[in-house]
């Protein structure tokens, strides 16, 4: 099978999952609680509804720090001082799970961290959105793959990686057996065995820095957002992206090496 043939259905098995568990109408990812919520716009559990459905998600729909957001290169400020993202992982033991709007890849044990700021937050989960949360200049790329990390008080790092219609990627096609068999199932855990995140490490140096929150119900803000400024390759089907939210005089933050300096 020609390889870019193969990248495409293994993204729409991918998407074939959140469609077949009814992504539209899904359960919150970050809380416990049962109440479902979707994406379609102007429906009753749709995200201009989100803070009605419970309480404690008052933030989705009143708070300032929200995310995602649009990177408009009008709002970005370099700031060389940020440095090169130091980020390392390692191969550990992971279980894979439909959550009816997402799928979820999560680990184990140590499989590495992010240090921003001289604080480690240690790698927990990862999943997908389709298109894209985040946007650059308006534009929305077809599905945006979301590290999420904690530190030891619970504080939530996430690094975002864009994806573009393109070659496989060969993290995604370590997942096509897994994809395959929760396809017909929901909120099951399957063990994966071990899986290496490095193989999703971008890159490219320049990333996006700001402050927001989740983009899911309960919508927590105080999240240190990292999104990689060049795409990766993949394929993507609108399914679960939470609509862009506002800036609200939010400092957006760009790293671009000093081509002149060899650190």
């Amino acid at each position: 099978m020609h390889s870019t043939t193969r990248a495409r259905l293994i993204l729409l098995l991918a998407a074939a999952v959140l469609l077949l568990s009814g992504a539209p109408a899904a359960r919150a990812q970050e809380t416990d609680d049962e109440r479902e919520f979707g994406y379609i716009p102007d429906t009753e559990n749709g995200p201009r509804n989100w803070s009605s459905l419970n309480t404690s998600w008052a933030k989705c729909n009143k708070g300032g720090m929200q995310s995602p957001i649009d990177l408009t290169h009008e709002s970005v400020k370099p700031m060389h001082n940020l440095g090169y993202l130091d980020y390392s992982y390692r191969p550990a033991e992971a279980s894979m799970v439909n959550r009816g709007h997402d799928i979820e890849v999560k680990f184990m044990g140590n499989t590495g961290r992010v240090v921003i700021n001289r604080k480690a937050y240690q790698l927990k989960q990862l999943h997908w959105h389709s298109p894209s949360e985040h946007a650059v200049n308006g534009r929305r790329y077809d599905m945006e793959l979301h590290l999420v990390h904690d530190d030891e008080n619970n504080n939530t790092a996430v690094i975002g990686i864009l994806y573009l219609i393109g070659n496989p990627d060969a993290f995604l096609l370590t997942l096509e057996p897994f994809i395959r068999r929760i396809a017909d199932t929901k909120d099951k855990s399957e063990q994966i065995g071990v899986v290496d995140p490095q193989l999703v490490k971008n890159r490219d140096a320049v990333y996006y820095r700001y402050m927001g929150s989740l983009t899911t119900p309960p919508c927590m803000e105080g999240v240190i957002w990292t999104i990689f400024k060049r795409a990766q390759t993949g394929k993507g089907y609108e399914n679960n992206a939470r609509p862009l939210q506002k800036l609200n005089n939010r400092n957006i933050s760009i790293f671009i090496p000093n081509p002149l300096r060899k650190d």
